[in-house]
């Protein structure tokens, strides 16, 4: 049946997305369905009524995808019609909720490849719209026992400070460090300034006999390991 701007109260049941929920369970709602449950209303335009499915779906389309709808700002998803703070702040916050579950570890979490950091990492930095460049450390088991957010905004070899980056893993009583930031335009290349923070945090984890085990560059896309690449 088309329902064309009919608010979803005017629906069949099963065909609202929090009723076809608790009768089909997630499992059986698309993107812009689970979508419209967070927005709960539509909204009104120049064009006539939008249910909060149809602003759902518009939003998903205008943003190019439910990915790049993830790394948007709240001031960006405020530029879509029928988006004002409240519906921007909610999606911002269901999905850095998702983000933060995907990163939860309940076990102590040990680097063993490259690819299983970079999983935990992606879920952490992929969809931020600024560089973030963070520190974690690790024990002698190669356990994660924390991690630092060291800087967002441009990164570059003079903002990084190799002494804070191993004060935080003395701090720790870390044994060993993997840094990591994202590149948010997706290009997984590094540019000189990773190489020279590379090379820096290298030499000086030698001094305090602290190991840099990898340096990671994630994205949407994917990730590089300097590690991998031979160039630790």
């Amino acid at each position: 049946m088309n329902y064309t701007h009919l608010p979803i109260t005017a629906w069949a049941l099963e065909d609202r997305p929090r009723e076809k929920m608790l009768q089909k369970g997630l499992a059986s709602l698309t993107d812009a369905e689970l979508l419209a449950i967070i927005l709960g209303q539509g909204t009104v335009t120049k064009e006539g009524r939008m249910s909060a499915l149809d602003l759902a779906r518009h939003l998903i389309e205008s943003s190019g995808g439910l990915d790049r709808l993830a790394r948007s700002s709240v001031k960006e998803l405020t530029r879509h019609k029928g988006i004002g703070n409240a519906k921007a702040i909610a999606i911002v916050a269901a999905f850095e909720l998702g983000r933060r579950k995907a990163s939860a570890t309940y076990d102590p979490f040990r680097v063993t490849d490259s690819a299983g950091i970079a999983r935990y990492l992606q879920a952490r930095l992929s969809d931020h719209s600024q560089e973030v460049f963070i520190a974690l450390f690790f024990n002698r088991n190669n356990e994660l026992l924390g991690e630092k957010q060291i800087f967002q905004g441009g990164v570059s070899a003079t903002i990084i400070d190799s002494k804070l980056v191993y004060k935080e893993a003395i701090n720790h009583l870390a044994s060993a460090i993997i840094v990591a930031h994202n590149h948010p335009s997706g290009n997984l290349r590094p540019s000189q300034a990773d190489l020279n923070i590379t090379r820096q945090l290298k030499a000086a984890g030698e001094l305090f006999d602290i190991q840099l085990l990898d340096h990671l560059i994630v994205s949407f896309r994917g990730y590089y390991s300097f590690a991998d690449e031979g160039m630790l």
